[in-house]
């Protein structure tokens, strides 16, 4: 949060505080000239204005150190360099302070004293502008212009250890939905459930793992492979997930019944269902210590919950709605005194994405115990249905309330797996055949093919010098897929056509016609999806023959994203029009 002030301005500064002769105060609206009758001359005195003006760029600048430097040694004595810089800081803080701007109106000199007449303006994220006049008092010291420090350089109201009180008032987080306003995250009473294994009476297992099924999803038999092989009788405690307190509350009377099953209550944003859509939806977070700074100078409360990815992150502004409160300047004694600025609250902003929370369930049900992604698109508009990525992770880990914390927390993290990475949008993997789309485009824009030019599509590929290619036949031990047009070669996914391709562009001098073919296809670069972080691969120039021939069926040094392929398909199937993916349908 510190901003430095201009190398230049500083240096301007330090060489007219060391001798230079000040300008005329003669212009409109300044007051009389300095006055010194009892040290050198007038014109040998260093203009106080630029002293404080010093001081107050440095205050801009969030410069501490700087602005301490000019104190006078007298205001240095009476307070640390450490406790100056804690003390402006904890003003920023609790004004949720985004930075102040000044306008000196008068100085006036009498002697080695002097001060400096300024309006101070706050500009406060909740309450707005808070503006002053002041007072600077100067002396001046070894030549140079130094500032006699007092709380009234902040704000004149401060005088006699009156110091700022915010009170803040915080709208709900809104809700995240699907596209049919099924809520995927709000703000609930919900229960961790977990089992401590020793403890299940064998006589209700059946019925147990039936409820426990119910709550969070999860099979008996997916249970039990979570405790097996820990020793019985040890008193370990499983974590399973998360339910809302109200689905607990309707059966609580046979769920408390039922021996080995712990159910712990908290409040807090809840991910239902263990995380519908955790790498688009995201999650939130505690403020760590190193951010508690900024995140109060934004309006924040030390103990809030911000967005860490996803759209909890992206839609921070919309969800967290504009915070409002009162600014009051309280006395020595701790009593409210004065009421400095107001404003309300502005309600948040809900996020209603394009997901389909049931598509979206079954489509990481149909991924469960793979790693891999899976995106699905709407043709004609570019809205996402189902962005999966596995594995996945529980949201509800990150919320230190939930009993579950701890042991969830430390599976994600030490998991090798890495559930963090959305692999939809930023993993990065080698096409393959898929790519052949694009090289079969690629030949029909270059003129030198058309859909009925044939090919024979034999086991291998010897027109590269000096190597041999095999066709995907070879290793299955199959027959040669004979003489094929383009589109037959498509159908078949016979590398030895689109080898021969790559080949031939390049050798006729066209070196970038598949890969310029694939940016055209939105290859190599971000696609521009709002919410979710994303990777833009790459698309490579054949710089070789053997590059070309790898090229032209998506290997090599080609990298794409899932998102990437789902949204050229898409344009394939369309007719022709790439979109630009969306997951965010309507902020409300």
């Amino acid at each position: 949060m510190r901003k430095i002030v201009s190398a230049f301005f500083v240096s301007l500064v330090i060489g007219l505080l060391a001798g230079c002769k000040p300008p005329s105060l003669a212009a409109p609206g300044a007051l009389a000239p300095q006055e010194n009758t009892q040290q050198s001359p007038a014109s040998d005195v260093p203009d106080v204005k630029l002293t404080a003006q010093a001081f107050l760029e440095a205050w801009k600048a969030d410069d501490y150190s700087t602005m301490y430097g000019l104190l006078t040694s007298i205001s240095q004595d009476a307070i640390s360099a450490d406790k100056f810089e804690s003390h402006y800081l904890g003003i920023a803080e609790e004004a949720a302070l985004s930075g102040v701007d000044y306008v000196i109106q008068s100085a006036l000199v009498n002697g080695d004293n002097a001060q400096v007449n300024f309006q101070a303006i706050l500009h406060s994220v909740v309450v707005g502008d808070v503006k002053a006049n002041t007072v600077m008092h100067l002396q001046l010291e070894n030549g140079h212009w130094r500032v006699q420090w007092d709380d009234t350089l902040v704000l004149p109201q401060l005088a006699g250890g009156n110091y700022l009180k915010m009170d803040l008032e915080i709208p709900g987080r809104a809700n995240i939905y699907d596209r049919y306003g099924h809520a995927l995250v709000a703000q609930t009473d919900a229960t961790a459930i977990g089992l401590l294994p020793d403890q299940i009476n064998p006589a209700q297992k059946q019925q147990l793992f039936s409820w426990l099924q119910k709550l969070t999803s999860l099979r008996a038999d997916t249970i039990q492979n979570l405790y097996k092989g820990y020793p019985p009788g040890a008193g370990w405690y499983l974590p399973l997930g998360e339910a809302p307190a109200a689905e607990v509350a309707k059966d609580f009377d046979v769920l408390s019944g039922l021996s080995g099953l712990v159910l712990r209550p908290y409040k807090a944003r809840f991910y239902f269902d263990g995380g519908v859509a955790p790498h688009v939806v995201g999650y939130v977070s505690a403020l760590q210590p190193d951010e508690v700074e900024a995140y109060r100078r934004k309006g924040y409360k030390q103990d809030e919950r911000v967005g860490r990815s996803g759209l909890e992150k992206w839609g921070e502004a919309y969800l967290a709605g504009k915070r409002g409160g009162t600014l009051y300047v309280f006395n020595a004694q701790g009593m409210r005194d004065t009421v400095l600025a107001s404003a309300p609250a502005q309600p948040s902003q809900a996020i209603y994405t394009t997901l389909d929370r049931d598509f979206q369930e079954a489509a990481q049900e149909a991924l469960s115990g793979f790693r891999g992604a899976i995106v699905v698109m709407e043709l004609n508009t570019g809205r996402v249905l189902a962005m999966v990525s596995s594995p996945g992770f529980d949201p509800n880990a990150f919320e230190p309330a939930n009993f579950n914390y701890n042991t969830k927390i430390e599976e994600i993290n030490n998991n090798p797996n890495q559930p963090l990475l959305n692999r939809a949008t930023q993993g990065l993997y080698p096409l393959g055949s898929v790519f052949k789309i694009i090289t079969a485009s690629a030949a029909l824009e270059s003129g030198y093919y058309t859909p009925d030019t044939t090919y024979y599509c034999n086991t291998t590929f010897t027109e590269l010098p000096g190597a041999v290619l095999y066709d995907w036949t070879y290793d299955y031990g199959l027959p040669a897929s004979g003489l094929l047009t383009l589109k037959g070669g498509l159908i078949r996914s016979c590398n030895p056509w689109f080898f021969h391709i790559g080949l031939d562009l390049y050798n006729r001098g066209l070196t970038t016609a598949v890969s310029s073919m694939a940016r055209s296809f939105g290859l190599g670069s971000p696609t521009g999806i709002q919410g979710v972080d994303e990777a833009a691969g790459q698309v490579p120039d054949p710089q070789s023959m053997v590059d070309a021939t790898n090229l032209a069926i998506g290997q090599g040094d080609l990298l794409v994203t899932p998102l990437q392929v789902a949204d050229f398909i898409a344009a394939v199937g369309n007719g022709g029009t790439l979109y630009q993916p969306q997951v965010v349908d309507m902020i409300a």
